[in-house]
Formats: C-alpha cells, structure tokens, sequence
C-alpha cells in the first residue's frame, strides 16, 4: 500500500509539473467565465466591454459598446474616424459583430461619413435579413438608423495625407503599372506585360495596429466576436480588409468559442484564420496551441507577413499568437475575468 500511494503522489506532482511547463510555455491559461479578450493594449475597451457585463448587459452588447469605445478613442489612430486616409485623403470604416448563438453576422464595409461602425453593423443584424453592407449605400442605411452622417476627416488625417503626397506616395498597395508605382505618385496605368513580383513582407506597418479585434464569453458559455477599423492607411479607394468578413476579422459559436484576428489583413483574409481557429477549437485543441496553429498556417506562404491573433473557448480559456518579424516579437492584448481585479494587459512572444 505504501508503494502504492508513494506512486500516486508521483503521478500527482507529474501532473503538477506539466501544467506548470504548459503554463510558462503559454499554451494553457486559467479558465474562468465571463471573459473578455481584445488585440493590443486598448484598455478602455476592455473596461469599456466589461462594465457592460457586470451591469447585465449581453455579450453582443459587451462587443458593441467594447469596439465603440475605440472607435471614440481612436484607437493608435487605426480604428475609428481620423485615421488612414486611403489614396484620395478620406477614412472609410469597417467592421463587424457576430452572435455566436444564431451565428448571424453583421457586416459594413467602406462606410463613409458615420463614426459608430460597430453600431451600424449591429443594426444589420436587428434590422435587415442581410450580412454585409458596403460603400455610400451602407452609410444612406446607418443614416436611416439613426446614426448621424458626418465628416469622418481631421487634422490628423489631412497632414498625413499631405506627407505621403509629399513623399511620391510612398508606400503604396499598385504593381505591374505606369509610372512606376515605387517611385512616383500616379494616376496609374496598367503595363502590357504583367510581370510577378515576389512580395517579400507586409506593406502594413507593424505601428499601424489596424483592428480592435473583440471575443466575449457570457457566463453560460454565449460566445460573440467583433471587430472595427479604418483600414490600411494609403490603401486603393474603395479596398476591404479582413475586418468585415465573417471567419476572417472575427467568429463565434457557442459551441467551441471566438476568435479574432489583426494585421495585414489582405495576407490574413485568403486563410479565414478567425473560422480555422475556432475550429481547431472545437477539437479540443487548447486556444493557444490553436491561434499558433493558425498562424504557421500562413506562415506557409507568407512567412514575413504582419499579424496576430486572439482565441477563447467556451470554458473561459484562452490564448493568443503572431508572427515573429523585425521590429515585431510580442503580442500584446487585453483580458478581463473572474480571475483577474481588473483588464489585465498580457503579452505573447511571437512564433
């Protein structure tokens, strides 16, 4: 007998000890509901979204009023009004919510003149038997919602708009065109003979954060997800990101979890990384191990891109990975639960 309990209590202090490996090597996280999980170090969001649950409000209320308040804040001038002019000066916004319950999806894509994006894709759901609107047609719906239509231009913007003039619009998203788009500002023209250019890295700065990405989880394991954005800075009028796309910007289901994704979203969206993520998840894999997975997925193909990505399953835990390139080696985003005070920054070295 005392052979046998010495043997349990070395299974016992194995177990322990392979927990505390899977923990420092980040693969685990202790799991507790509700959570709140948003990219980068937007603390106001975070705080924003939990305050929301704490007063009883839902976890699609949590995302809305989360990704709102970046979109107030301006969050590193890429979510929100103000920020990322595209070629012709102005700022279009993007976003998207998901209700991971009826796996409905509210999506705006290219709106212009309406700073709530995140509230006008929550109408689409509400309001109309469609997924996605876009363009000047999406902010003439916002409008009839509501939402007031104003300028979505500042300082800020103009000057930046101003400095790339200046500097032969330099960078830019052309190729195979006339006059040389490295060189010189256009208007561009097609060249007879397309010739392939290997894209050797992201244009995406990795200072320009591009998203807030957002995954709640309720206490009965209810999952939604959303995402706001104002896109690449410099980008082609009239360009879409990953943001607003269901299983690319963001996914929930409340039967594996959420995810959500940020970085060169042009790279990102052809992989549906948010969706994959989750369904990983719903595998069984552990959310950490599956946001890596996910993210060597692209590697693949784009080994220098830019981005990153956040998971959480439905018992509350949760993880996040990115891709290591210079100038970008760890992750930072935002946690709230149970577990922690308060939104706690927490950080993840890139893979």
């Amino acid at each position: 007998m005392a052979a046998g309990r010495g043997g349990c209590r070395l299974g016992v202090a194995v177990v322990l000890l392979l927990l505390a490996v899977l923990r420092s090597a980040g693969s685990t996280s202790d799991a507790a509901l509700p959570v709140v999980i948003n990219t980068w170090a937007f603390r106001t969001a975070a705080e924003t979204a939990w305050k929301v649950l704490e007063s009883g409000g839902s976890e699609l209320d949590a995302v809305e009023r989360g990704c709102g308040q970046c979109e107030i804040d301006q969050c590193d001038g890429s979510v929100g009004y103000g920020g990322s002019p595209d070629e012709s000066g102005e700022t279009t916004l993007d976003a998207m919510i998901m209700d991971g319950n009826t796996m409905e999806v509210g999506a705006v894509a290219d709106l212009r003149h309406v700073k709530n994006a995140i509230g006008v894709a929550r109408k689409v759901i509400q309001y109309t038997k469609h997924t996605l609107l876009v363009g000047e047609s999406a902010s003439l719906f916002a409008v009839r919602m509501g939402f007031p239509y104003e300028d979505l231009t500042t300082q800020k913007s103009l000057s930046l708009y101003s400095e790339w003039l200046n500097q032969s619009c330099q960078p830019n998203y052309w190729k195979n065109v006339v006059p040389d788009s490295s060189t010189s500002c256009g208007p561009y023209k097609r060249r007879e003979e397309v010739t392939y250019q290997e894209q050797t890295s992201s244009q995406r700065s990795v200072r320009n954060h591009d998203t807030i990405g957002m995954v709640v989880i309720g206490v009965s394991g209810t999952v939604a997800s959303g995402t706001s954005t104002n896109g690449a800075i410099h980008k082609l009028p009239g360009r879409v990101g990953d943001s607003p796309i269901a299983g690319a910007g963001s996914y929930a289901d409340s039967t594996a979890g959420g995810a959500a994704a940020t970085g060169d979203g042009d790279i990102m969206m052809r992989f549906l990384p948010s969706y994959q993520a989750v369904e990983y998840m719903r595998m069984g894999t552990d959310p950490t191990v599956a946001c890596q997975k996910v993210i060597s997925r692209i590697q693949k193909y784009a080994p220098k891109f830019f981005g990153a990505i956040i998971c959480a399953n439905t018992t509350g835990s949760y993880g996040a990975a990115c891709n290591k390139i210079p100038g970008f080696t760890q992750f930072h985003f935002m946690v709230s639960s149970p577990l922690l005070s308060r939104p706690t920054e927490q950080v993840v070295d890139c893979i």
